[in-house]
């Protein structure tokens, strides 16, 4: 095991080679006829992906993917055995708070790309007052540049252990963290672990599942909008978990399509930015932009990590509904329209200074309502620490 504590600059410089081979497959990929009804019920419609893989083909540029990515200081670290990749960047501004962001599956490091510059730079942005932060990304173990695992054990506590000694090694002793989807579990699980160094955990959607059965007084308890959250958890459970049992039980078996094939790829990641963006009847590259939306997918292409991330983002150990230690550390939560979060289960585990409930907005909330999230960020850290 490397036990190195070295931080070492990364850039990225795909290939030409990678990307002739991606263009090849794309060019010869075996099309599936689509099943009766051609709708999203039965997974990615194929006139739908057809064009996106089309676009993918002969519109998007990595090239340019790339430089943009490349304007961010990257650096590479070994944690526990295992290669971190991650974002570092510090604001001019003497008064800022260190804030840790981490991504979910099936996103990555680009989710935030356009949060950084108004984070780090805020009067460059048109916000001279609001506080400034030096912002670190990593790209979670087993995900992306992080990629591949080598050991099993990356559970959420695993991830926050590496997260706190990735802040030690970064030199910042007092930091904020903020997370979405695994990001959600990874940062209050930082507050758990380093409580003494964390000044508030900030996440999006919830941080707390409620419990398997609910009895019914305690159902009939609930707001009209708790009881849609909780109905919309349950429908999930039933129409939508397919894909945690596959990769939770079998993610070596589907990691052989995922990295053979970009088209199974791509309608893998799909299916999920198209269940999860709100609203969800839109198709979600009328939410997110395209580009985007394929940089991410090209983060799992290029480093062959579906197999690795799937194994990641759902073999943990903790069963549904388990109450964790509560940390103590402030704790903000904002929950887009999309999400499930219900306040007094997340209370179980979390000291709740802070909800806030929207009307609007998903699962991918940094890509799809960054300005909303962004000035809940500010508004929670500003309060914490200005």
């Amino acid at each position: 095991m490397k036990t190195s504590t070295e931080i070492a600059p990364f850039s990225l410089d795909i290939p030409q080679a990678d990307l002739d081979a991606l263009h090849a497959k794309l060019d010869a990929t075996r099309w599936p006829a689509a099943l009766p009804g051609g709708g999203w019920d039965t997974g990615v419609p194929v006139a739908w992906l057809r064009e996106l893989a089309e676009y993918w083909r002969h519109g998007y540029d990595w090239r340019k993917a790339e430089e943009e990515l490349n304007t961010f200081p990257q650096f590479t670290t070994t944690i526990d055995g295992q290669n971190i990749h991650f974002l570092h960047v510090r604001s001019a501004r003497a008064d800022a708070t260190p804030l840790l962001l981490t991504h979910g599956w099936p996103g990555s490091i680009v989710e935030f790309l356009d949060l950084i510059g108004p984070l780090t730079d805020p009067r460059g942005h048109g916000a001279p007052d609001a506080p400034a932060f030096h912002v670190v990304v990593p790209s979670l173990p087993g995900f992306g540049l992080s990629g591949p695992i080598t050991e099993a054990g990356w559970d959420s506590t695993r991830i926050a252990r590496a997260w706190a000694e990735l802040m030690r090694r970064l030199g910042y002793e007092r930091y904020g963290v903020h997370g979405g989807d695994i990001g959600a579990a990874v940062s209050p699980a930082v507050g758990r672990l380093a409580s003494g160094a964390v000044v508030g955990v900030h996440v999006n959607g919830t941080p707390g599942l409620p419990p398997m059965s609910i009895p019914e007084d305690e159902r009939a308890s609930l707001s009209d909008v708790e009881r849609d959250r909780l109905r919309r958890i349950e429908a999930f459970m039933q129409e939508e978990f397919g894909y945690i049992a596959i990769q939770s039980t079998r993610p070596q078996t589907l990691g052989y399509g995922l990295c053979d094939s970009p088209v199974a790829q791509l309608a893998w990641i799909m299916d999920k930015f198209r269940e999860w963006t709100h609203p969800r009847e839109a198709l979600p590259d009328t939410v997110i932009d395209r580009d985007r939306l394929l940089t991410n997918v090209m983060l799992y292409w290029l480093t062959g990590t579906a197999g690795s991330a799937a194994y990641v983002g759902y073999a943990q150990d903790a069963p549904w509904g388990a109450v964790k230690e509560n940390s103590g550390v402030p704790t903000a939560v904002i929950v887009f329209a999309h999400d499930v979060g219900i306040r007094r289960y997340a209370e179980r585990e979390n000291t709740i200074v802070r909800w806030t409930d929207v009307d609007r907005g998903g699962h991918f909330a940094a890509l799809e309502e960054p300005e909303l999230l962004l000035a809940d960020l500010r508004e929670f850290f500003g309060g914490l620490t200005g």
